[in-house]
Order: C-alpha cells, then structure tokens, then sequence
C-alpha cells in the first residue's frame, strides 16, 4: 500500500494516499472526524473528468500513523507538504472539506503557491469556529469545551450520533442512508482517540483570518445554507471576503456534509471550477 513517510518532525509519520487518474493532480483533504472514504462520490467524478485524483488520511485517522503529538496546523500542513514535494506535483489543485480547509490555508501561509494551481474550500471551518467578541457568529466556547468533554468521556458515544447533524438526517433521509450514518460511525470510532481530540482542539482555536491574504491563486468556496454544523456566517462569508480571487457558491438546504447529501450539485460545481 502506498505511503510517504514525513520525516521533518521529531516522530517521522507515514501518511496513507491513494493515487489514481492521469492528468493535473487534484488533492482531496478530509474533514473531521473520517478519513480518505468521504470522498467517494468525488474520486470517481475527478478521475472520469480527466484529473489525477490523489487522497489521503490525516495523521491519526484512516490508516496513517497514530502519533501522540503534533496536530496543529503546521504540522499538518507539512504532511500535505510532504505529499506534494514526495510526489514531484506541479500546478496542484488543493481541496479541503471543513477541518481541510485548514490545512488548504496553512499551505499557502507556510510554503507559498509556486505549486498550486487553484484551491477549494468545501464546507470549510476557514477562517474562524470560536466564537469570539469580533467573531459573534461563531460557535461558542462553552459548546465547544461540551465536545471535547464528551470525546473524552465517551468518544464513541459522542461519533455515533454525530453524524446525524453533519447530514442534518432528519430533514435528508432521502438523500442519505442508515448505512451511510453506519458507515460513517465505523471510519469515525477507529480512529487514533488522541488524535481525534487533537485534532478538535485544532479546529477549534485556531483563527486563521490574518493567513487568507496568502491564499493568492483561484480559490472555489462552496457552503450549504442548512449547514448547522459550521455556521456559513463566520466560516465561508468570512472566506469570501478575506480571499481575493474567489467563487463563493451557496448550494441551498445542504447540510454540512454536502459531499454526500448533494453530491451532484457539488461534483458540478467542482469540476466546472477545475476545468
């Protein structure tokens, strides 16, 4: 199975990527708390339309390692990083789902755009989640200490109904299954605990509003207006202004997990963008 291993930290990390496709390479980065699977519906889309499509999982999800440390911003970043140089990609484009926009940002912040074509933010939580005096739409702190709270008291038990939200079931038994839900459980629970509470803190704190003026090449922001998840307000209208060259795209009543529940309408808008 394919690997490149990260060795420019203190505990060198095997990140796991599937490549496939021919073409300008596309990099998929998923959000929190799955892995490489939630891009299902797009592989196949990106690959038919002529791209190379290379995926991968996060360190301490999927099947990449499992470290103890290290999963801010940067240091993600540089598994992405390491990914791009290991792999000799030019005129790469970059996308990142809720918890990988983060990643797409800290990119351009930490190693410029000489290799990167274009970037999408897909549900993303860019700029900020915290609520905060000059942030007034953001999640609150107190909420989001609740989450951390309950990965460590009962991980699990937090995963297994916390997709519910992310597809805004209720409303979308249509337009996602059980199964999916299941699915979805069974990626979420096998991940690094650690890692996935890292990981959270991440997302959680880290304001990356004075980092958007890096992002200096076409960048495609696609947010559902029902997403409940990652409020639009304060992640991608914020993402719009603070990115110069943008396509903000707002598909109604999705969800937070949009890949999924309206995969149609964003496979669209994606490929239309990258081509």
């Amino acid at each position: 199975m394919p690997f490149i291993t990260n060795k420019t930290q203190e505990e060198p990390v095997d990140i796991f990527y599937e490549d496939y496709g021919e073409g300008q390479p596309v990099i998929l980065i998923h959000g929190w708390p799955l892995s490489r699977k939630s891009w299902e519906h797009q592989v196949w889309k990106i690959v038919e339309s002529g791209y190379r499509c290379i995926s991968y999982d996060r360190r301490g999800f999927g099947i990449s390692s499992f470290p103890w440390n290290n999963y801010d911003y940067s240091s993600l970043a540089s598994d992405l990083n390491e990914i791009i140089e290991q792999l000799d990609l030019n005129d790469a484009i970059i996308v990142g789902f809720s918890m990988g926009g983060g990643e797409v940002v800290r990119y351009f912040t930490d190693y410029g755009s000489d290799k990167i074509a274009k970037a999408a933010l897909i549900s993303s939580i860019i700029p900020l989640v915290k609520q905060k005096d000059d942030n007034p739409d953001g999640v609150p702190e107190k909420d989001l200490e609740g989450i951390k709270e309950a990965l460590e008291s009962d991980r699990v038990g937090f995963l297994k109904e916390f997709h519910k939200g992310f597809y805004n079931y209720d409303d979308n038994k249509d337009r996602v299954s059980e199964a999916q839900l299941e699915y979805d459980f069974i990626i979420a629970s096998h991940a690094s605990p650690r890692g996935t509470i890292e990981a959270a803190k991440a997302w959680m704190h880290t304001d990356f509003r004075s980092e958007l003026k890096h992002v200096d090449v076409p960048t495609l922001i696609v947010h559902g207006d029902a997403d409940s998840t990652v409020p639009m307000a304060t992640s991608a209208k914020q993402a719009a202004q603070g990115i110069t060259n943008n396509q903000f795209e707002i598909i109604k009543g999705a969800p937070h997990g949009l890949n999924i529940t309206h995969k149609d309408e964003l496979n669209k808008l994606l490929i239309d963008f990258m081509n």
